[in-house]
């Protein structure tokens, strides 16, 4: 019997050295979508495990084992490859097996499914005709396909597809209609419904038949309120984690914009643009997503709602998975797996792949192997892998022997271990020298084999063994205690009190046994401190003192100094309090939230050693760049509060707000914001600005306003209602305007006169009831063009380039002229405003007869003609400049001559002459005498100069300028300018005249 339990042993023994792990998933297949049809391609799903030793693979599809080893079905390592897959026997659930002597796991399912798109069928759609202004579809009537299509759609030629055009065209990509919003003349034209499917190695497209969409031309100009025509379903179900899409768009006239809200609460931020159109997208989904959206088109004409509410589900997620496990023989093991998921995930077990129905109890080595916990709903289905491995051994200390030397401090205590690997467990016991060791005052022995001593003497030393037996043999394993001198506490740390930001150090010494190493660390509240990091607030600053530098309230607490040799440690504590700032308040809500209030309360949070004396309530809305403070009831709270009322706040805004507390030391950290409250609605408190109008065709009163900004709307259902009447009437003409973005109003009616005065008068309304009018502003009808022309016309020349217009006074009028042979239609034009009765026309050509008449024009158009009025230019003027300039300096003054300049038969007479000139730094004018052809000035001091400018001028203008650059040593420098209408150069400042 002895000879056969020896055998027993040694078997097992090889068996746990060459046992090294069971297969685990690195790589497991995915489902695949193959074109149906092609028959040269391959398909791979991957599998590869880590085991040791190595896995082998099997593959199972829909169940039932796949021929590995056929022409088509191959593995590469632990890969299936299908060659030629055909439709009609390849597809199904495909799942890999990887397996070793330790056992076998089974992996995800991976599904091959064969993808089609079929061709249009090839009759056509009748064709379809819609009026102008009113809104229309086109049916896709997509082919049977597989998977899912996406939709476009292209006019007349490919590839010029359908584009939005301002949100009138919409294509649905859950049925593939095409929509138009509001049909314009040009929209006529063949439309084709192009599809299109993505499969993992290839895609197919193809397009339907014309359909041939006619709009009929309709004058009428007919505008219709909103009509949602694609409709999102009344229950949608989402999945956690992915991107759901929900659909929306109408007809109308004018095009209805749309905007999306959750009823229920607000609508999520990661919606971004699409929350303004036809296709509301919200990525990543979580279950704070599920509730009710609604999608409203609106229009000046109206709006039209739509709601369906959004559920959200989920996959099973693990919470809690099982892992390895070694047991001994005869135990009994608890294994957990916890998922969520909606709906709520079931669960099963396999071990080595194969379903495990019974609960396995009191352990034998046939329960060893690979065991796998699967959680799966109607989403997904997921695997938690684990080995258990079922143990059985005579106790053996080399892997795990008693401490050969194990150290101990005089009046301490000390624990021997003794942990042999051994199954089933063994009986433990020990013995100092000969003598068994039992429990006593001093000595315990616990059942799980550790020996304590207590109160420790130097009699204590010597060796100690410890024994192990089970039914599979005996062993044992022997350590030495040494006694040495306890370590002692001889300064401990005193309590601190200190303000934020100040320095502290807690002192620690010890005494201990002069043969070992003493340590010091320090914890804080019991996590152990970094007294290394130069960059950190803790530092060693002598063997065992502390420095804390520039404390912070988050370093209040307990300290622990703990003195430490290799056999024993003593400790000290003290308590540091840092004073400062109040912390965040706690529980802030908000209730009893009205139109312009809402009452704040929340709960006082730590004071910091020093007594809160006030509150602040911050708030912010989606109108403010940031927290600001809010006005209060009462305004000033007091540090004992617990609530207050927040007053002055915009009714119909969302709001969120912060409790932020003071003391002498400061003010704390806010408190966690509130969640977003809506204030009440109520009716419009101002009336809106900006009220004007006029213009338009005839017939017709344009009124104008500025829209009202959010801030203003106090509500929901927000519009305009306008009041209008002819100046000295006593009845009003109300009309309303229910979108919130319009600025304008057209009112027509044939019987109104032109230009006809109207007082007009506006208010806003919503839900809540209506705002107060405005004041009255004057708005004139359109008007008529004048009927009447301008008379007593008179031109006269003033230079060769110049002449003035005067005529009788009429408001806003329109000068035409033009060259003697030139045709009128040619004319050049210039603008009068007001009453005015002259006007100068500039730039004409010099000697040269011209044709004047007037016009009176208003916003309605152009009156008749004045009679024609002819004049003349004047000769132009010298083209050339005053000649042999010099000067001659005197002291502080220079005199400047020059030529006189002769004017030839075909130019106007020189009347005299223009000197402009400007000192460095400054500028002077100076006036000549009559007829002179010199001019004395004053030179400027240290050394400056002046810059000169003479030309002539008489009835034709000025003529052409000679430049002088005059200092007081300088020789002369002279530069001549051309001639030009422009009678000041730029960058001088000051005229001078001179007439002969």
């Amino acid at each position: 019997m002895m000879g056969s339990k020896t055998r027993l042993k040694h078997f097992v023994l090889l068996i746990l050295i060459g046992w090294k792990g069971g297969p685990v998933f690195e790589v497991q297949p995915s489902s695949v979508v193959y074109p149906e049809g092609l028959s040269k391609g391959t398909v791979t799903l991957n599998c590869q495990a880590r085991a040791s030793p190595a896995a082998t693979y099997r593959w199972h599809v829909n169940g039932t084992n796949v021929p590995v080893g056929d022409l088509r079905y191959t593995l590469v390592a632990g890969n299936l490859v299908i060659s030629g897959p055909q439709y009609g026997s390849d597809g199904g659930s495909y799942q890999c097996l990887a397996m070793n002597r330790c056992g076998t796991i089974l992996s995800r399912v991976a599904n091959l499914k064969f993808g089609y798109l079929h061709d249009f069928s090839g009759e056509g759609q009748s064709p379809q005709t819609v009026y102008e202004g009113a809104g229309a579809f086109l049916a896709c009537q997509a082919p049977a396909h597989y998977p899912a299509l996406s939709y476009r759609w292209f006019v007349n030629d490919f590839p010029s597809f359908v584009k939005p055009d301002g949100g009138r065209w919409f294509v649905s990509q859950v049925t593939g209609n095409l929509y138009l919003a509001k049909a314009e003349p040009n929209d006529t034209a063949s439309y084709f419904c192009f599809t299109t499917i993505d499969m993992d190695i290839s895609t197919k497209s193809t397009f339907s038949k014309a359909n041939q969409l006619t709009v009929q031309p309709d004058g009428t100009g007919v505008k219709s309120a909103p009509a949602i025509k694609v409709r999102f379903p009344a229950e949608t179900y989402a999945l956690a984690g992915h991107t759901t899409q929900l659909e929306c768009f109408a007809y109308g006239n004018p095009v209805p914009k749309l905007r999306w809200r959750k009823v229920d609460g607000l609508l999520p931020s990661k919606a971004g643009a699409s929350a303004e159109g036809p296709i509301l997208t919200l990525p990543e989904m979580t279950f704070h997503d599920e509730g009710v959206y609604e999608c409203e088109a609106y229009n000046s004409e109206g709006r039209d709602k739509h709601q369906g509410r959004i559920n959200v589900q989920a996959q099973p997620e693990w919470l809690q998975v099982m892992s390895d496990s070694e047991v001994e023989i005869s135990s009994e093991l608890h294994w957990t797996c916890v998922a969520a998921g909606k709906p709520r995930p079931s669960i099963r077990w396999l071990r080595n792949g194969q379903p495990l129905s019974t609960q396995v109890i009191n352990l034998a080595l046939e329960d060893s192997g690979m065991y796998q916990c699967v959680a799966e709903n109607k989403h997904d289905t997921i695997y938690s892998n684990a080995e258990l491995r079922v143990q059985v051994q005579a106790p053996d200390f080399r892997s795990n022997p008693v401490r050969r030397l194990v150290p101990a401090a005089r009046g301490g205590q000390v624990m021997l271990e003794c942990r042999p690997r051994a199954a089933p467990k063994p009986t433990l016991f020990w013995s100092r020298g000969t003598e068994l060791l039992t429990n006593s005052s001093r000595v315990t022995v616990t059942p799980d084999g550790i020996l304590w001593i207590h109160n420790i003497s130097r009699a204590d030393e010597g060796k100690y063994t410890c024994f192990a037996e089970n039914y599979l043999g005996k062993a044992n394993s022997t350590g030495h205690l040494s006694v040495r001198d306890a370590t002692k506490i001889t300064l401990a740390p005193s309590n601190a009190d200190i303000n934020q930001e100040e320095n502290v150090t807690l002192q620690c010494h010890a005494s201990h046994d002069p043969t070992m190493d003493l340590t010091f660390t320090w914890a804080h509240n019991g996590a152990l401190l970094d007294l290394e990091d130069p960059a950190g607030p803790y530092h060693r600053e002598t063997i065992g003192d502390l420095l804390i530098v520039s404390g912070q309230l988050s370093q209040a607490g307990t300290y622990s100094c703990t003195a430490q040799t290799v056999v024993d440690s003593a400790s000290a504590s003290a308590k540091l309090v840092v004073r400062g700032p109040p912390g965040p308040p706690g529980g802030l809500v908000v209730k009893n939230v009205a139109e312009t209030s809402a009452e704040l309360r929340w709960s006082r949070g730590y004071d910091n050693h020093s007594p809160i004396g006030k509150y602040v309530i911050m708030g912010c809305s989606p109108l403010s760049s940031g927290w600001r403070t809010m006005r209060t009831e009462p305004s000033n709270i007091e540090g004992n509060a617990e609530s207050a009322r927040v007053v002055g706040l915009l009714p119909w805004m969302d709001y969120e707000f912060q409790v932020i507390a003071s003391n002498i030391l400061g003010s704390g950290e806010p408190s966690m914001s509130s969640h977003t409250v809506r204030t009440q609605q109520a009716a419009p408190t101002v009336a809106p600005s900006g009220l004007g109008g006029g213009g338009g065709d005839r017939n017709e009163l344009i009124i104008t306003w500025t829209p009202m900004a959010r801030e203003y709307q106090n509500g929901d259902g927000f519009g305009y209602i306008l009041a209008f009447r002819k100046r000295n009437t006593p009845t009003w003409v109300v009309e309303r305007v229910s979108n919130v973005e319009s600025s304008r109003y057209v009112y027509s009616n044939q019987s109104l006169s032109p230009y006809c005065p109207f007082e007009v008068k506006i208010k806003a309304y919503n839900r809540k009831g209506e705002g107060p009018f405005s004041q009255i502003a004057l708005v004139h009808s359109a008007e008529e063009e004048p009927t009447v022309a301008p008379l007593r016309i008179n031109a006269t020349a003033l230079t060769a380039f110049e002449m003035q217009v005067s005529w009788d006074p009429v408001q806003h009028l329109s000068i035409r002229y033009w060259r003697q042979h030139e045709r009128e239609a040619a004319a050049d034009r210039v603008r009068t405003a007001g009453l005015e009765t002259t006007a100068r026309v500039a730039g004409l050509r010099p000697s040269t007869r011209y044709h004047v008449t007037v016009l009176a024009y208003n916003s309605a158009g152009t009156g008749p003609a004045s009679p024609k009025s002819t004049v003349t230019t004047r000769r132009p003027p010298p083209n050339r400049p005053p000649g042999n300039v010099f000067w001659k300096t005197d002291g502080s003054w220079v005199t400047v001559r020059w030529d006189h300049v002769k004017a030839l038969g075909n130019e106007s007479a020189v009347l005299g002459y223009k000197v402009l000139y400007k000192h460095e730094g400054q500028s002077a004018l100076k006036v000549l005498d009559k007829g002179k052809t010199s001019v004395t000035l004053p030179l400027p001091k240290d050394n400056g100069y002046v810059v000169l400018e003479i030309r002539s001028w008489g009835e034709g203008g000025d003529g052409a300028a000679h430049e002088t650059i005059v200092s007081r040593d300088s020789e002369m420098k002279d530069r001549h300018l051309s001639q030009q209408n422009n009678p000041v150069v730029a960058g001088f400042e000051h005229l001078v005249l001179n007439v002969a």
